[in-house]
């Protein structure tokens, strides 16, 4: 058995708690100053509370970090600080540029205490298909150590960065198309063009409509957090050489619906039946606010 201390028990970081928690492991966070979701969500999935950070670090064989990109490298700072012999190995998750994994690495070698890089690509353990877990750095093993336990742990190598690249590829394409879904179909919501274009997609463009249907009305729920992944993938791009404005703009998407009354609700709360035309027209009261964001 290891002591995985967990930072952050949002749905995903509840969800791999539960997963290694049950092969066998024991899952500590710090409750301290969350939320009631993310305590009720660690409680359903069984793992403790070790009080404050320097608690969970003391407790902790390997540390996970879990939480919304924006939120990484602070995270990774605190953690730094309250570390104390023996050093448990910091494993940072988040959606970060390798730019920001390269800090948040610094930070932690700075004490001595080993670091991965990792990267989260699918949906919550539970939900199908378990999540892969990309790990990169001079020693993996840790996490290699945990595949095939609720999670799939893969590889890519000794440099601190790439799996971190590896995620800003993939949802620079998974989430960053569900802007461009959104904001083409609030375009023909405005222009009085929203039945002759979904019309024509299901004529010309099924697979894209059913897509848009199964995943844009429920955006708002996540846009809060995608907002600071979007603002790493543009970094991420303009580090190589590409345009950062895809995803510039795919922010102000996110933020726009993060303004929208769709944004309080959580996974478990939000409308199942809600339509793709109705969150549209939801979406679209928000871009005649003042200083409605992307406008």
């Amino acid at each position: 058995m290891t002591t995985i201390g967990l930072l952050g028990t949002g749905d995903m970081g509840a969800a791999v708690g539960r997963a290694l928690g049950g092969h066998g492991h024991r899952l500590v966070t710090s409750l301290a100053g969350r939320s009631e979701r993310s305590y009720a969500l660690a409680v359903a999935a069984s793992i403790e509370d070790a009080g404050d950070l320097a608690a969970l670090m003391r407790q902790s064989e390997l540390v996970l970090s879990i939480l919304p990109p924006a939120a990484a490298l602070e995270a990774a700072a605190q953690a730094a600080t309250a570390m104390a012999s023996p050093l448990p190995t910091y494993v940072d998750c988040n959606a970060v540029s390798p730019a920001t994994a390269t800090k948040i690495a610094a930070l932690l070698q700075a004490v001595d205490a080993p670091f991965i890089d990792g990267s989260i690509i699918g949906a919550a353990p539970g939900k199908g298909v378990p999540p892969r877990f990309f790990v990169s750095g001079a020693d993996t093993s840790a996490m290699q150590a945990l595949d095939g336990q609720g999670i799939d742990v893969r590889a890519l190598g000794s440099r601190p960065g790439q799996a971190s690249a590896l995620k800003m590829c993939y949802a620079g394409l998974t989430k960053g198309t569900f802007t461009l879904h959104t904001a083409v179909l609030l375009a023909a919501h405005r222009l009085g063009l929203e039945s002759e274009l979904r019309s024509e997609l299901e004529y010309s463009q099924a697979k894209v409509l059913e897509r848009m249907t199964a995943i844009v009305p429920w955006l708002a729920a996540d846009a809060g957090r995608w907002i600071g992944e979007m603002e790493e993938i543009a970094e991420t791009f303009a580090g190589v050489g590409l345009t950062p404005d895809f995803h510039r703009a795919a922010a102000q998407v996110f933020a726009l619906l993060d303004a929208t009354p769709l944004a309080a609700e959580t996974r478990e709360s939000r409308a199942a039946e809600r339509r793709l035309e109705d969150a549209i027209a939801i979406y679209a009261k928000a871009l005649d606010e003042p200083d409605a964001p992307g406008t």
